[in-house]
């Protein structure tokens, strides 16, 4: 799970640089899924080390919560506004960042049931 980890980081420092590029304005809040991909791609990394692994990966789906929660908030708020006082492309930055966060959020869960299921079968 740590590489996926890494690479789900990597993917969301991508969309923060192109969302930043393709901006008109070159807001430097548009580097934020930058942002969270460099210190998803870090607990990615300490994921690897066997020691580290439970809870860097712990860190890393807190992490998630959060990046489904900011930004799905603002897509959110920003549904209900007329057309033209949204900037199209910070809406569609923050949907994908919301919805990767939520894709990467379900397949940690998903991670951390399969370990206790091998926990406990290792016991009985």
């Amino acid at each position: 799970m740590g590489l996926l980890t890494v690479g789900f980081g990597a993917f969301l420092m991508l969309l923060g640089g192109v969302s930043y590029f393709l901006s008109e304005s070159r807001s430097p809040t548009a580097l934020i899924p930058t942002g969270f991909g460099l210190v998803l791609a870090l607990a990615g990394l300490l994921a690897c080390k066997d020691s580290l692994r439970k809870h860097a990966m712990h860190a890393a789906a807190l992490l998630g919560v959060l990046g489904f929660l900011g930004p799905g908030v603002m897509v959110l708020r920003n549904l209900g506004k007329a057309s033209e006082d949204i900037k199209m492309a910070a809406l569609v930055s923050q949907a994908v960042m919301a919805l990767t966060c939520a894709i990467f959020v379900g397949l940690c869960v998903k991670s951390f049931i399969d370990a206790r299921r091998r926990r406990q079968q290792s016991t009985d």
